[in-house]
């Protein structure tokens, strides 16, 4: 006989957790994200199926394959595969899971998602995140970005959080996650995310502060351009 896996029915989809590398297309008209193990060379929507990574022509997820979209029931565990090093720039997501799914102890194999929300921690210098910037790599056509605040952009290609949420699409939500702060021996948390369907005061904050570093960056282009003088060449 062979054993039969028991059948769910839910009436909503099931929410899961996960990690993945924001990215940007190489013409900045389209945002999404990319895998950090298995299918990371290929960048997804945030509506998106599943296909075999190994080239196979059945339909993702297979049993006797690892082929689909991979999360984890709980938000802690995902959580938890941002501290490695690698995955130190990667952001948090939350996805509804849907079609044809696989459950196991800690998540689902799947094969359509939709992202609902990206959460984008810290920039590298420990500030609340701004903006998503060139990380330094990428895939063909597309451009790995990472939490970066307005004072450590110097000119690298951008875009705001609520730019890069628009860029995907679909009605996704993407805000800067909590960071610690140092008072007194205690570490407090920072402001949370703004409420669902808007920008709160956080995301407005950092909207503007990126704006305010694009201007100084500018202005200071334009003082170096002028102490050089018509035709480049310096004044003295």
């Amino acid at each position: 006989m062979r054993l039969r896996l028991p059948e769910e029915r839910p009436t909503e989809p099931p929410t899961g957790y996960k990690i993945a590398h924001p990215v940007l297309s190489q013409d900045g008209t389209r945002a999404g994200f990319t895998g950090v193990s298995l299918g990371g060379a290929l960048p997804y929507g945030v509506l998106a199926d599943a296909s075999c990574v190994y080239g196979l022509r059945h339909r993702a997820p297979h049993r006797r394959c690892d082929c689909g979209f991979h999360c984890v029931h709980d938000r802690t565990t995902a959580e938890a595969l941002l501290c490695t090093a690698e995955h130190r720039t990667a952001v948090l997501l939350e996805v509804s899971v849907l079609g044809r799914y696989l459950r196991f102890e800690r998540g689902f194999r799947y094969a359509r998602q939709r992202v609902r929300t990206a959460t984008v921690g810290p920039c590298a210098c420990g500030t609340v995140a701004a903006a998503l910037a060139d990380a330094g790599w990428g895939r063909p056509g597309w451009h790995a970005l990472a939490p970066s605040c307005a004072g450590c952009l110097r000119g690298r290609t951008s875009v705001s959080l609520a730019g890069f949420a628009r860029l995907a699409g679909d009605r996704l939500r993407v805000v800067a996650g909590d960071r610690l702060r140092v008072a007194g021996d205690e570490l407090l948390p920072a402001a949370g995310p703004g409420a669902p369907g808007g920008l709160g005061v956080p995301e407005l904050v950092a909207e503007a502060a990126l704006l305010q570093a694009r201007l100084d960056w500018f202005q200071s282009q334009l003082a170096r351009l002028g102490e050089r003088g018509p035709g480049g060449a310096p004044q003295g």
